[in-house]
C-alpha cells in the first residue's frame, strides 16, 4: 500500500501500457506475463513497437538537456527518494521476483540488496571530481578536460536478475546525468520494468527522463538502433549481444556488453574439500544455475575428484524442488520450456557421450533438479555449452597447469574460483586465468555495487559497469582550451 491507500504498484494504472512521459496504451498491443511454477498469468503488460521507441527516443532526447545540467544534488535526491520506495515495497517487489523469475524469496532479498547498493553507490557518482586541470601549451592559457553525459542510454535487460541488473546501468546513467530507454525481458516485464518506472515515479523523476520499453526482440533491436541513443548496455547470451552489437554499430554508438561465461571452479589438492564443495554447490545449483557467472566446471585434482564429487552429490541430494513461494524449496522451475528443453539435451547428450549422472538427471515439467556428472570429457556439450542450468560436470586435473589450460579451453572469460589452503597459490593460479573476474575460495557467483563487473572473450567486449569504471562508461571526455584564465 501506499501513503495514500492506494495499492502500489497500482496494477489498474500500469496494466497493459508502456512507461514513456507516464504510462500509456502502446502501438505493439499487450502480452500476458505467466508465473514459471504454476503456468498461471500474473498481468497484462504492453509490448513497446519500434514505433513506440522511436517516440521514447526523441522525448528522452527532449529532456537529456535539462537533466544533464541539473545539480548533483538534485539528481541525488531523485536517486535517493527512489530507495527509499524500494525500501519501503520491498516485500511487494520480493513476490514479484520470485513470482515472475522463478527464484526462491532469499533470492529476491539478494536481488532489493544488491540494487540498493546500486543506488547508494551511484549517489557517490554523482557528486565524484568530473575533470581535470591540463598543463596548457602556451604559457598563461588554459586547457581543461572534464567528462560530459552521453545523453540517451539503452538498457537492455535479462530476466535471470532483472531489478538488480536494471539498476546496475540505470542508476550509474542516471547519476551521471544520461536520460535512459530501458528494455526488460518479456519473461520478467513487471520486476524488470514497470516496478523501476514505479519506484522513480514516486522519487520524482522528471518525465521524459526515463522510459520503460518491454517487448522483445524487435522491440531490442529498434533500442539500439534509435538514432537519439548514444551507447547500448545490453545483458544476456552471446548471440543476441551479437545482434545488438550490430544493430548498435549501424550508429557507431558506444556498446556494453555483459553476456555469458562457462565459468570454472578450480579445486587444488590442499584445498578444503567441505568448503569447495559447499562452495561449488551454491555456485552451480543456487537460483537453478540461471546465471552467467554460474560454474559450469569443476574441476578437482584428482586426489581429491572422489571426496569432492561425494559431497557436492550430498549438497544436491538436500535441495527440495518446486515453487519457489513454498517454505523449504531451495530450487525453483527453469524459466522457460526453451530453455529446460536445452539443458535436457545437453546432459543427454553428454551422457550418450559416456559421462554419467550421479544424481538427478530428469526433469518434471520446468522443474530440473540438481544434477552432478562425472567422467567428462572435451567433446561433450556439457564442457562446451554454457548449461544455464542446475549441472555441475566434474572434471579431474593431475597439476596446476593441467587445470589453467582446462579452464581456458572456451572461448567465454568471465569469472572463476580457486580453491587452496594457500591463498598466494591460488592467486598464482587465479592470475593466469583469462576471465575478467576470479575469486579466491569463494563462490564463482559474487557482484558487488563498487566492483568493476564483465568478461572478456565471447563473455563481453571489455566493458566494465560498476565502480568507478561506470564513469568511464556513462560519460565522456570534452577539451577546451582558451589563451588565458578562464
Amino acid at each position: 500500500m501506499t501513503g495514500n491507500g492506494k495499492r502500489w504498484p497500482d496494477q489498474a494504472e500500469w496494466a497493459g501500457r508502456i512507461y514513456s512521459a507516464g504510462w500509456r496504451a502502446s502501438e505493439g498491443g499487450t502480452r500476458q506475463v505467466i508465473e514459471p511454477a504454476t503456468g498461471h498469468a500474473l498481468a497484462d503488460i504492453g509490448v513497446a513497437s519500434p514505433a513506440d521507441v522511436a517516440l521514447a527516443g526523441a522525448r528522452a532526447a527532449r529532456a537529456a538537456d535539462d537533466w544533464a545540467t541539473a545539480a548533483p544534488s538534485d539528481r541525488i535526491e531523485v536517486l535517493l527518494r527512489a530507495s527509499s520506495a524500494l525500501r519501503e515495497h520491498s516485500a511487494t517487489v520480493r513476490d514479484w521476483i520470485v513470482r515472475e523469475s522463478a527464484g526462491v524469496p532469499a533470492k529476491g532479498d539478494y536481488e532489493i540488496n544488491a540494487a540498493l547498493a546500486q543506488l547508494t553507490h551511484a549517489v557517490g557518482l554523482a557528486s565524484l571530481p568530473r575533470g581535470e586541470v591540463l598543463a596548457p601549451q602556451t604559457s598563461g592559457g588554459t586547457s581543461l578536460a572534464w567528462r560530459v553525459p552521453l545523453g540517451v542510454v539503452g538498457v537492455i535487460n535479462p530476466w535471470n536478475a532483472p531489478l538488480l541488473f536494471a539498476m546496475r546501468a540505470l542508476a550509474p546513467a542516471l547519476a551521471l546525468g544520461n536520460t535512459v530507454l530501458l528494455k526488460p525481458d518479456p519473461l520478467t516485464p513487471v520486476s524488470g520494468g514497470v516496478l523501476v518506472a514505479r519506484l522513480f515515479e514516486d522519487a520524482g523523476l522528471p518525465d521524459g527522463v526515463l522510459h520503460v520499453l518491454p517487448g522483445g526482440t524487435e522491440t531490442g533491436q529498434a533500442v539500439a538502433a534509435d538514432p537519439h541513443v548514444a551507447m547500448v548496455a545490453f545483458t544476456g547470451s552471446a548471440e543476441v549481444g551479437r545482434d545488438v552489437a550490430r544493430a548498435a554499430g549501424e550508429g557507431l554508438k558506444r556498446v556494453a556488453l555483459e553476456l555469458g561465461g562457462k565459468n570454472s571452479l578450480v579445486v587444488l589438492e590442499d584445498a578444503d574439500v567441505d568448503a569447495a564443495a559447499l562452495a561449488g554447490a551454491v555456485s552451480t545449483f543456487g537460483y537453478q544455475g540461471q546465471a552467467c557467472v554460474a560454474a559450469g566446471r569443476h574441476l578437482v585434482h584428482a586426489d581429491l575428484v572422489e571426496a569432492y564429487t561425494d559431497a557436492l552429490v550430498g549438497h544436491a541430494r538436500t535441495l527440495r524442488v518446486g515453487d519457489p513461494r513454498v517454505e523449504g524449496v531451495s530450487v525453483g522451475p527453469i524459466i522457460s520450456e526453451r530453455l529446460a528443453t536445452r539443458i535436457e539435451r545437453i546432459v543427454d547428450e553428454s551422457v550418450a557421450g559416456g559421462a554419467r549422472v550421479l544424481t538427478g538427471g530428469r526433469r518434471d515439467g520446468l522443474f530440473y533438479p540438481p544434477t552432478v556428472l562425472d567422467h567428462v570429457d572435451r567433446a561433450m556439450p556439457a564442457f562446451t555449452e554454457e548449461i544455464f542450468g542446475p549441472v555441475a560436470p566434474v572434471i579431474p586435473f593431475h597439476s596446476e597447469a593441467e587445470a589453467v589450460e582446462i579452464a581456458n579451453d572456451t572461448a567465454y572469460g568471465l569469472t572463476a574460483a580457486v580453491h587452496s589452503g594457500s591463498v598466494p597459490r591460488a592467486t598464482a593460479v587465479a592470475e593466469q586465468l583469462r576471465t575478467g573476474m576470479v575469486h579466491i575460495n569463494d563462490v564463482s557467483a559474487k557482484d558487488a555495487a563498487n566492483a568493476p563487473f564483465g568478461g572478456v572473450g565471447i563473455s563481453g567486449n571489455g566493458s566494465r559497469i560498476g565502480g568507478t569504471a561506470s564513469l568511464e562508461e556513462f560519460t565522456q571526455w570534452r577539451w577546451m582550451t582558451a589563451p588565458g584564465p578562464v
